[in-house]
């Protein structure tokens, strides 16, 4: 079978994936390569955190896929409450690790990079490893601290390089990434494999818009995603204030939809500057009343600013509006132009008086907007399909079991040496 599911002895390979950053299901990503791995025939198991609102249960099976939960509390108190957070975390995670038992690969997703710990343990009784890498850690610790190379980022740097010199095969979601895995982790070209995160297109089907939505205005304004401080909701509600006071145009209503460390931070400069009567704040909401406001939606919104992290990460607000056929305004950063392409408009890096520019032009000219929802679909459904990612997740996974009957067959003595212990 694809991604060699099935062991020398005819049973089904087992894949043991660890996350800590988002509960499962509700990581998409993670869900769609574990239902990938499910049908290609290997048996998966989740160890992830508890939701507070979903993925509760501390045991699930959900379409064939189990998963095991652990109770987390996020980060407070700057780094002394992350280093409390990843100390349960990695606690839980090993607990679990030996419920679950022998596994033929062990797949562990950052942030942070702390799981090459448990998945050094699983190497050691004959596992192999595959990282994947969501996050540039080092870049996020600049971009969302402003603390600059201090001893924290260094350390950080640290964990990066011993996780890459232990995995077998690491998976990056798009090709800057790749290049870092190569250059800064020294990892040979053949290990590391492209797998571009891609939304549910079953759960972004477009609906009628509804007016009412619009709160009597001709037009809407979209936000959807984390707000966190280096995802620029800020910079947004900046621009929207230019669009009234600068470039007069009062004829819109935004809804911002998502939520995050952020969220009460942005509610009150949404306040600070005015724009109470015409923002929105949802929080996170239900699917589908999420693909009710993009469907009425006429211009999307992705104001992620230019940093040493946003310049190089996919952002998977902007495939989401390209999967529901919106037109989209950005900043100009090196991996929202590989994504969008000319589905999106961009604004000089950091620029809200251009990006408040951009929606204007955009809202006056229907034909292109929907020119460019129309380029966005079309590059879901063909360059940027989740079709293309599980092939090469699947490979990664070949790789990864090649290599390691190769290591049998090479040597079965020091191999079956080191599955007992």
């Amino acid at each position: 079978m694809l991604g060699n599911a099935v062991s020398r002895d005819g049973s089904k390979r087992r894949a043991l994936i660890l996350v800590e950053n988002l509960s499962v299901p509700f990581d998409r990503r993670v869900w769609q390569e574990c239902t990938t791995l499910r049908d290609a025939g290997w048996t998966v198991d989740v160890i992830c955190p508890q939701g507070s609102k979903r993925d509760t249960e501390p045991e699930a099976e959900i379409g064939g896929v189990r998963i095991h939960r652990y109770p987390l509390r996020a980060a407070t108190g700057g780094p002394a409450g992350y280093l409390k957070e990843y100390g349960s975390a990695l606690w839980h995670t090993a607990r679990l690790a030996r419920k679950v038992g022998p596994v033929d690969v062990v797949h562990a997703c950052n942030p942070p990079d702390l799981l090459f710990l448990p998945a050094l343990w699983l190497k050691r009784r004959g596992a192999r490893f595959v990282f994947d890498q969501h996050d540039l850690v080092p870049e996020l610790y600049l971009s969302r601290f402003d603390r600059g190379q201090d001893l924290l980022y260094r350390a950080v740097c640290a964990l990066e390089r011993r996780t890459y010199r232990a995995a077998d095969v690491v998976l990056a979601t798009n090709e800057s990434y790749r290049e870092v895995a190569i250059r800064r982790g020294g990892r040979r070209p053949d290990d590391v494999f492209v797998v571009r995160s891609a939304p549910a297109v079953e759960r972004f089907q477009p609906v009628p818009p509804e007016q009412e939505l619009k709160r009597g205005k001709p037009h809407l304004l979209c936000y959807l995603g984390v707000m966190g401080p280096q995802d620029g909701v800020d910079y947004a509600l900046r621009a929207l204030a230019k669009l009234r006071d600068e470039v007069g145009r009062t004829d819109w209503h935004a809804v911002f939809v998502g939520s995050g460390d952020a969220f009460d931070a942005m509610v009150e400069l949404s306040r600070e500057l005015g724009l109470t009567d015409q923002v929105q704040f949802t929080g996170r909401i239900p699917d589908a009343d999420l693909v009710r406001y993009l469907s009425t939606a006429d211009v999307c919104l992705s104001p992620d600013p230019r940093n040493p992290l946003n310049d190089v990460s996919t952002m998977n607000k902007v495939l989401e509006y390209m999967a529901i056929g919106r037109a989209i305004v950005s900043f100009d950063l090196k991996e929202a132009r590989v994504s969008a392409g000319d589905a999106a408009v961009y604004a000089p890096a950091n620029d809200e008086a251009q990006f408040a520019k951009l929606i204007t032009v955009l809202l006056d000219d229907p034909e292109k907007r929907a020119r460019m929802g129309k380029i966005g679909q079309e590059r879901i459904s063909g360059p940027l399909s989740w079709r293309n990612s599980q092939a090469s997740l699947l490979a990664a996974y070949a790789a990864a079991s090649r290599d390691r009957t190769t290591e049998s067959a090479g040597d079965p003595v020091r191999t079956r040496k080191r599955l007992r212990r």
